[in-house]
């Protein structure tokens, strides 16, 4: 299981309802399920990734993210999860702000732009970074939106979202990082992590 997919699960709690966004497969939902025993939706585009996560037993519905969640009404979910895609979709703030309409907490994760690693590539080489967490070439990436811990934080604050939990994580299994420089990672996010886990929900 995806790292992001494993701490963002941390934050589920059991029995409760969920709205998996861009869902793929379902993978994430079906562990949820068989886990914690959650129920509700996932929201996928391409078909054979729906046909996988409908032979697996769940429920996944055919939508394009840019088109919103009209189709549901407010507060029909405990959590909503958008696992790596709110930098692919055309209003992120838009789509934020309905996650939280439909749901009490949102739970997101995104590549972090700002990575060391990425900055480093950009510097020296001029040109767009290619790395595990962003693994596709400028030409054909799906990411039109790429942010940063500071970029989202910012984004929250702008619209009187509150931050309830952060994970800043390195998601290789090759460079899993010692207890001690995770809590190093922990301490300069936007500069050492390369995938960003939040837990949000609105101001009161």
């Amino acid at each position: 299981m995806r790292l992001d997919h494993e701490l963002a699960k941390q934050w589920i709690a059991p029995h409760s309802r969920v709205l998996d966004l861009g869902c793929g497969d379902g993978s994430l939902l079906e562990q949820m399920q068989h886990s914690l025993g959650v129920t509700g939706y996932g929201l996928e585009l391409d078909e054979e990734k729906i046909n996988e996560g409908i032979a697996k037993g769940l429920n996944i519905i055919e939508q394009d993210l840019n088109d919103g969640l009209a189709r549901f009404a407010d507060n029909s979910f405990d959590t909503v999860v958008m696992a790596r895609a709110l930098q692919a979709v055309k209003s992120p703030d838009t789509l934020l702000l309905d996650m939280l309409r439909v749901g009490r907490e949102a739970v997101i994760t995104f590549p972090n732009f700002a990575h060391w690693q990425n900055r480093l590539h950009l510097g020296l080489k001029g040109l767009m970074p290619v790395s595990e967490a962003l693994p596709y070439e400028w030409y054909n990436t799906p990411n039109i939106h790429l942010c940063t811990f500071k970029d989202f934080e910012k984004l929250c604050f702008d619209n009187d979202i509150k931050i309830i939990n952060r994970f800043a994580v390195t998601d290789s299994p090759s460079k899993k990082p010692s207890a001690l420089m995770a809590s190093i990672i922990r301490k300069a996010p936007n500069l050492l992590a390369d995938v960003a886990i939040y837990r949000v929900t609105k101001s009161k």
